[in-house]
């Protein structure tokens, strides 16, 4: 079930990141989200420490009984987003407020920072929580707001650590939506 839960979630975030790489007004013009919307990581790299009293089910099927796991890793950090004088240019023109909707987050095993996919089946098991925000809406350009997570995950080779995706999905109170992806470096 837990698998299923998290390929669901990283097929939402994969269409999410789709729709992020597009400029929210204009398929054809050369704007980027990354040219309105930065983003700074705090720890970077995120550090991972050894969890505890936080499970995962694998289930078995085949009439064999799940397993409940403890997640092996625990990582938490901070990122704060800023909508920058770009957003209101007349290539991007984003109607403030702009809200922040929703986050997902995707767990990636890694090496040196590129991630290492897992082979035979194995698949990454994670589940996060935001432990803190200090808002969801950007009233003006220059506005930034911070989001604090903490993750929990257990990786097919084992190891600490991973690359940490987390898609910020955002409207404006026109309901033009876009999506802005931060990577975090846990390190090993």
């Amino acid at each position: 079930m837990r698998s299923l839960a998290a390929a669901g979630i990283g097929l939402f975030t994969a269409g999410l990141v789709l729709a992020g790489c597009q400029n929210p007004t204009s398929s054809s013009s050369s704007v980027s989200v990354d040219d309105y919307v930065d983003a700074s990581v705090t720890p970077s790299p995120a550090t991972a420490e050894t969890s505890t009293g936080k499970t995962y089910r694998v289930v078995r099927g085949n009439n064999q009984p799940d397993d409940i796991l403890d997640y092996q890793f625990v990582t938490s950090f901070g990122i704060t987003i800023t909508l920058n004088g770009r957003a209101d240019d007349k290539d991007v023109d984003l109607a403030f407020p702009v809200k922040l909707t929703a986050v997902t987050v995707v767990v990636h095993q890694a090496s040196g920072g590129i991630v290492s996919a897992p082979t035979g089946g194995e698949t990454e098991h994670y589940d996060f929580v935001i432990t803190s925000s200090t808002g969801s809406a950007f009233s003006v350009v220059n506005t930034s707001q911070t989001t604090n997570l903490t993750v929990w995950y257990t990786l097919p080779d084992a190891l600490r650590e991973a690359l940490v995706a987390v898609t910020f999905a955002f409207e404006d109170s026109d309901g033009t939506q876009f999506t802005k992806t931060v990577d975090v470096q846990v390190a090993p």
